[in-house]
């Protein structure tokens, strides 16, 4: 009796069956972290430099040409530090990019961090031509506030991301402290997100603009950061009874070492906010401040990420 031939085994070539590691995954994600973190960081650079139009159009630096011209009626300076931040943006969307790209292709396939991932470049896509509008609109306050509350939310997606890559298990969510404190750890965050935005109108009606000629926010300064201290006190207040909570019910170490580690940022946040008050808002201490603000949100998603763990993925 005759023996068939076997079929031929298909044989997987190129990127087609390439798989990239969870360490190459988390590689990118952190660095999504980083760039999101930093170009906050910059973009507060450019507006207290009055660098905001040193490129006056966008996505072109001037009419016809993408970088920096040398002309008598733009700072070099100027030009350069906007572009810089222009620049950095491509990095960022590498970053993100690439995070989603290597968890799309990672197996088993993640389907939730997908779609999570998948915010990452659409996001940073959606800042650059929001920054396109702050230029095209003088740097109008309610066009740079938001562009920098959109620089955070980014951030925060990063710093989840970056987080579900850590989890061992792809399950239903448990929560590793009882209802209330989770509930309480939510109610810390909303707390924030008030500080967050406040603190943007502070910035919209103080000196900083990132242009010299651009209107203000016609808003009292004094009455703003008494209300921006409030909610200060108030979110520092939250944390510390909730820090409370959790040595008291012996929370895992994870959490409470993180809580710890917010309420410390968050303590070192409100002293420069004081200082940086007293002294007239010098440039160097606003920069400190944003980074601040960008320390203080890194650190709130990793608290409200241990709140919670995940158990492992039952089979399909």
């Amino acid at each position: 009796m005759a023996v068939r031939d076997a079929p031929p085994i298909p044989r997987t070539t190129g990127l087609d069956g390439w798989r990239p590691s969870h360490r190459l995954q988390r590689g990118f994600a952190l660095a999504a972290v980083i760039t999101n973190a930093a170009i906050a960081v910059t973009g507060a650079v450019v507006r207290v430099t009055g660098s905001g139009l040193g490129c006056p159009t966008w996505p072109e630096c001037h009419p016809g040409s993408l970088v920096p011209v040398i002309r008598e009626e733009n700072s070099t300076f100027h030009q350069l530090i906007e572009f810089g931040n222009r620049t950095l943006t491509g990095v960022v969307l590498v970053a993100s990019l690439g995070t989603f790209l290597l968890i799309w292709r990672a197996r088993p396939r993640r389907r939730s961090l997908v779609w999570l991932a998948a915010a990452l470049p659409a996001l940073v896509l959606f800042q650059a031509v929001w920054g396109g509008i702050t230029v095209l609109f003088g740097l109008a306050w309610w066009t740079v506030a938001p562009h920098m509350l959109f620089s955070l939310g980014l951030l925060s997606v990063a710093v989840w991301v970056h987080q579900r890559l850590g989890e061992t298990g792809d399950g239903p969510v448990v929560a590793t402290v009882p209802r209330p404190l989770h509930l309480l750890a939510w109610a810390t965050c909303g707390v924030l997100l008030l500080l967050c935005v406040v603190g943007t109108l502070v910035t919209a009606a103080g000196p900083h603009a990132g242009d010299s000629a651009t209107a203000r926010l016609d808003l009292s300064v004094r009455g703003l950061a008494q209300v921006h201290a409030d909610l200060m006190f108030t979110y520092l207040g939250l944390l510390v009874a909730f820090g409370v909570a959790l040595v008291a019910i012996n929370a895992p170490a994870v959490l409470r070492r993180r809580m710890w580690v917010l309420v410390g940022v968050t303590l070192a946040q409100g002293a420069l906010g004081i200082v940086q008050y007293q002294l007239g808002v010098p440039e160097v201490l606003v920069v400190l401040h944003v980074t601040g603000a960008v320390l203080l949100v890194t650190a709130a998603v990793r608290m409200l990420f241990a709140t919670r763990t995940r158990t492992a993925a039952t089979p399909a």
